[in-house]
């Protein structure tokens, strides 16, 4: 049951997000699992029922509430959870039908069972984003007086009402009816939740009041039910493909996976699809204009879609957002607006971050401009900051690689929880050193250490588990680390004295290994650890990286200095100089000067 006093939580004329999600997951922790689908739906439903009461009819033009798709039914809920959805219902009525929209659509998606959310990967853009995208397809050169739009996963109209705002904006001062009629010919939106399908439409409605009244006639449905990736494009495509699509792995029917070959490779990625799908609909010239994760800008599963892009939409324009959290309601993936033109030059594109700004509006500014590899399935270095497009304009064409230096990279063979058996707690005939992510500090040095919980010092292999012993030098590093930590780039010397010692050692999956692949390396081990844990290889890193994970297909695409200028470092890194003069020279290295 719903408590009492939750209705205090809502009872305010100014109704916030944080209201909303507050509310949200009070009225969501009392119900069952498998009930709270249903549950959403119905306290969403008498919501806007609600809402509708107070704005979504005129003594000039009154119409109802739109029905209900065929096959959504709207369960009863108790007397405090009505009074509730009603109290958000009339407190959203005071806001912008923007605001209000969101803020419904995320009344609906934090109610959702887990599972059911990530199916669906609904996560709702909030307004100021929208706005922000849709300026950069404006600036990417879409008309809104003639474009045709679609938002393939339009969710709860997020982008659909917002788009149909402009094209009355572009037809200003003509007839209602005529412009009323136009933009129901020229918006779509396709939706595979038939309640969300309803949602957009009411959105509309409700966005749309001053026209429909002037019109006297209420907008023809633009959106269909429908799974979008089952969809093919007819006639001559869209001007302009716009979205926050969903996210998330996905396993495709064989048909599903012939249908999207050209942009997979591995693992898909519902958000990478809905790219492709968007590159189909979209008409020669025409803009993609999408909300995404950053991980395809240099994850090895997206090489694909990266190689694609770069051959038939270059993207014109990346923002990207600033902060994980305080953005999105419950996303903490890092994000980016884009746009990309169908056919468009493959040349330099421009650069900006986002950032939250008071009320909920944002800020942008300048961060540089990009270029796309010569082979564009290649990761995508981009900077997120002022400073690093100044660094990327020194830096970014550098050829040099691991693979120059003598390297290559893998991850440590060691899943630990497949071979709890053989964790020992002392050293022993046949038992190895165990080496944890923990060994890896902070300051670059490595220390044999397993403090943490479920963490055991030693490991015994069994005689067929011999592939996961080591007994040669290398250089690890953290697999996993934050965007907000103050290095992403962790690393340390596996010292050979270590391993004289014990003979070999056991590395587990959280680190990376970065290994001579044949013989005697070009740079050593000490010196390749100086250089991956300086601050212009950490900064450089975040440039290629769009996720927590450190992987080893983005560390062997980093770029690294001329082997040449790593001969200066060498001797440095013999005598122990210290981390300032380490910083200069590897800033020398790069050909740029320490700022």
């Amino acid at each position: 049951m719903v408590e009492a006093d939750q209705g205090a939580l809502i009872d305010s004329a100014r109704f916030t997000v944080d209201d909303g999600l507050s509310a949200a997951r009070a009225l969501a922790s009392s119900v069952d699992a498998g009930e709270r689908f249903e549950f959403a739906r119905a306290v969403v439903h008498s919501c806007i029922r609600a809402y509708w009461s107070e704005v979504g009819s005129t003594p000039h033009c009154s119409w109802p509430l739109r029905v209900l798709p065929d096959g959504v039914g709207i369960a009863p809920i108790p007397e405090q959870a009505e009074t509730l959805a009603q109290c958000i219902g009339a407190a959203a009525a005071h806001l912008d039908p923007l605001e209000a929209g969101y803020l419904v659509g995320v009344l609906y998606t934090t109610m959702m069972p887990r599972a059911a959310r990530a199916k669906l990967g609904a996560y709702y853009t909030p307004p100021a984003l929208c706005e922000r995208l849709l300026d950069m397809a404006t600036d990417a050169g879409v008309d809104w007086a003639s474009a045709r739009v679609l938002d393939p996963a339009c969710g709860g109209g997020a982008f659909l009402a917002p788009v149909a705002r402009r094209m009355v904006a572009g037809r200003k001062g003509q007839d209602a009816r005529v412009v009323l009629k136009d933009i129901e010919r020229r918006l779509v939106g396709f939706e595979v939740d038939p309640f969300a399908a309803w949602m957009s439409q009411v959105v509309l409605d409700v966005a749309l009041n001053d026209l429909c009244r002037e019109a006297g006639a209420q907008l023809g449905s633009v959106v269909r039910v429908c799974d979008s990736l089952e969809q093919a494009p007819a006639g001559e495509g869209f001007d302009l493909v716009v979205g926050n699509p969903p996210y998330g792995r996905v396993t495709l029917s064989p048909p599903m996976r012939r249908k999207f070959r050209r942009s997979l490779f591995g693992h898909a990625n519902l958000y990478g699809l809905f790219t492709d799908l968007a590159l189909r609909f979209t008409r020669p010239g025409g803009i993609i204009a999408y909300v995404t994760p950053t991980s395809f800008l240099a994850g090895e599963y997206f090489k694909a879609l990266r190689g694609l892009l770069g051959r038939e939409a270059p993207p014109a324009s990346i923002g990207f957002v600033g902060k994980r959290k305080g953005v999105f309601a419950d996303v903490l993936q890092e994000t980016l607006l884009a746009t990309y033109r169908r056919g468009g030059d493959p040349g330099s594109g421009t650069v900006h971050f986002i950032s939250s700004g008071e009320n909920g509006s944002i800020e942008v500014g300048a961060a540089g401009s990009f270029s796309l590899p010569e082979s564009s399935d290649q990761p995508w270095l981009m900077p997120r900051t002022e400073a690093q497009g100044a660094l990327l304009s020194r830096v970014g064409a550098s050829p040099c690689r691991l693979a120059d230096y003598g390297y290559k990279v893998s991850t440590g063979p060691l899943v630990w929880n497949r071979h709890k058996t053989s964790l020992q707690e002392g050293p022993g005939e046949g038992r190895y050193p165990l080496v944890w992510a923990e060994s890896v500090r902070s300051d670059g040095q490595f220390e044999f250490r397993a403090a943490k919980r479920n963490h055991k010092p030693y490991f015994q292999p069994e005689p067929d588990e011999r592939w996961v012993v080591t007994d040669f030098p290398c250089v690890l590093l953290q697999r996993t680390t934050a965007r907000e930590q103050c290095r992403r780039l962790i690393a340390a010397e596996l010292p050979s004295s270590f391993l004289k010692e014990h003979g070999a050692v056991v590395v587990e999956n959280h680190l990376n290994m970065v290994k001579p692949i044949n013989g005697e390396p070009k740079v050593s081990a000490a010196a390749l650890a100086a250089l991956l844990n300086s601050e212009v290889a950490d900064q450089i890193f975040r440039c290629i990286n769009g996720s927590v994970a450190v992987s080893a297909y983005e560390l062997q695409a980093l770029p690294l200095p001329p082997l040449e200028a790593m001969k200066e470092i060498e001797p440095l890194v013999q005598r122990g100089a210290g981390r300032e003069a380490l910083e200069q020279a590897l800033c020398q290295a790069y050909g740029c000067e320490k700022g």
